[in-house]
Formats: C-alpha cells, sequence, structure tokens
C-alpha cells in the first residue's frame, strides 16, 4: 500500500491537521542507507516529518529540508522534501547501536542527541531561502519539530511520529499527525485539542493496529467537526542524476578541477541519499574543466 498524507482542517478554521502513513518510505530510507534500528527509527522520524512539512509548501519548484545535529553518535540526519511530500535524506552514522531506553523501546533522543540544532530551510524560489534554527530539546524528533513551529513561526503544534520495527529490523509500520492552531484559536479549542491528543496516546500503538491517517485524524481531533481537504501519495524519491553531478563539478574551483583531472581514474561520485553512484572518465573532466575554465573568461 502506498503511503499517504491526508490534510484535513476543523469546521471552525481553528484547527488545521494532517496525518501521515510512511512504511514504504521508511523501509526504502533503510534499505538504501542500511541502517540499524535506531537510526531507522531517527531517519524514519525525520523523513515523515520533512514530508509533512513540505507537503503544506505550494508552487512545483518550492522544497524544504530538515537537518538535525545534535551531537549524538548519529551524527547530523539531513532530509529534504518537495511540495507534494515527496522526500529524501541521510544519517551521517547509520550504523550507530544504541542500548534500549526499555525493553521495545529505541532511545532515538539520545542517539540524536540534545547539545545542538534543529535548522528548517524552505526555498520558495526567492532570491534566498528561508532559514530558521531552534535548539534540540529532545532529539526525539517530534518535539523538536513541535518547538521549531512554536519558537521560530509561533505556530502552536502538536508532532507525533512513530516508527515500528519487525525482528528482521524491517519496517513493520511508521506515521504520525502534526496538528496546527490557526489564528484566532481560543482557549476552549487549545484545551479541546490537548484533552484529544492525550487521549489519543501512543502513534505507534495505532499503526500497530493499522490506523489510517483519515481514522487517526479523526481521533487525534475527537470533538471537532473535521473537514478532510486533501490526500495525496507520498514516497522517498531521489532527484539525482548524472547531468545534476556534472553541473555540479562545474561549480568547483578550477585548481580542485585540474587536480581531478590530471587522475587517470577520473571522479566517481556517489548521491547521499541513495548511493547511486557516477562515474566521469579523465576525457569529460578535462572536458568539464574547459567548460569551466571557458565561463571564468567570459
Amino acid at each position: 500500500m502506498s503511503d499517504k498524507i491526508v490534510r484535513a482542517i476543523t469546521s471552525d478554521g481553528a484547527v488545521m491537521a494532517a496525518a501521515i502513513t510512511g512504511k514504504e518510505m521508511v523501509e526504502t530510507a533503510r534499505q538504501l542507507h542500511t541502517t540499524l534500528p535506531v537510526a531507522t527509527a531517527a531517519l524514519g522520524r525525520s523523513l515523515m516529518a520533512a514530508s509533512l512539512m513540505g507537503n503544506q509548501l505550494k508552487g512545483d519548484e518550492n522544497s524544504l529540508t530538515l537537518q538535525f545535529n545534535g551531537g549524538g553518535p548519529l551524527g547530523k540526519i539531513v532530509c529534504v522534501a518537495d511540495y507534494r511530500g515527496n522526500v529524501r535524506g541521510f544519517v551521517e552514522n547509520p550504523f550507530v547501536h544504541q542500548p534500549d531506553k526499555y525493553q521495545g523501546k529505541l532511545d532515538v533522543g539520545t542517539a540524536v542527541g540534545r547539545a545542538g540544532s534543529l535548522t528548517v530551510i524552505k526555498d520558495l524560489g526567492m532570491k534566498e531561502p528561508y532559514v530558521g534554527s531552534v535548539p534540540l530539546v529532545s532529539g526525539e524528533i517530534a518535539e523538536d519539530v513541535t518547538s521549531y513551529y512554536a519558537v521560530s513561526e509561533q505556530f502552536p503544534t502538536a508532532c507525533a511520529l512513530g516508527v515500528l520495527l519487525d525482528r528482521d529490523q524491517s519496517v513493520s509500520a511508521a506515521g504520525g499527525y502534526l496538528i496546527q492552531l490557526l489564528p484566532g484559536a481560543d482557549e476552549s479549542t487549545i484545551d479541546m485539542v490537548e484533552a484529544a491528543v492525550t487521549a489519543f496516546g501512543s502513534v505507534t500503538t495505532h499503526l500497530q493496529a493499522g490506523m489510517t491517517p483519515e481514522q487517526m485524524l479523526h481521533q487525534v481531533l475527537a470533538g471537532f467537526e473535521v473537514e478532510i481537504l486533501d490526500q495525496s501519495e507520498v514516497a522517498y524519491r531521489c532527484t539525482c542524476g548524472r547531468e545534476r553531478y556534472r553541473a555540479a563539478l562545474l561549480t568547483l574551483a578550477a585548481e580542485d578541477l585540474k587536480e581531478m583531472a590530471d587522475d587517470p581514474a577520473g571522479v566517481e561520485l556517489q548521491c547521499q541519499f541513495c548511493s547511486k553512484s557516477y562515474r566521469f572518465p579523465q576525457y569529460e573532466v578535462k572536458e568539464i574543466l574547459a567548460d569551466r575554465l571557458n565561463r571564468v573568461q567570459k
């Protein structure tokens, strides 16, 4: 079954919400990066957060990047989503083994770390991208996304994300939700959302029972009349390609290209997001160097 995001609003226009199922995207990431369990959970939560946030953008050239850098053993986590919510990402150290917080509970917070920051970059097609950065609260991903919205964008937000693994370390379920109070929401609305979120409990429990995004939204917004706005299929999707890497080589300093052009073996570049390799033989590197020098002269 394809992953999807479902977006909704309450009938009084006070609350916007979205829910995601992300089993396939997280499992794809696990296989591409051969992550161990705690890295699978951390990267999976980050991918779904980026997907939910990217799906809020308008315009087919817009994109959103999440960067978690908490100083933990996993190192940096980077995820990039397009405006539909398709996403790609990587974790710097995918082979980290972190003892469980307690039996059956992965200690994502310790693996990510809490000494750094979450940075959100929105490329909206303007001259400069929007960049917001907040200190990490817990390293558990969802709590840090909640903090980002409250501090950087002044949107009261509730976020929950979960990844469940089978005994063979494959992903059995993944999903979560993002709830945001819109301007004008009063205290009674806030109280209702807080009560519904508390009553909903653990995302992973509901994912394990096979809950759909629509069901998640109706339960986590219990007490509200919910209007489904739209739904869209989302996936792990890398946009790399040979031409992109050739263009990237053209941006390097001429001195660096000269050094590469002297190597008879040429250059081999590997995509961090999908691990695909692109080889440029020596003659092609020389062509790129010549093109680079011509551009400088012009």
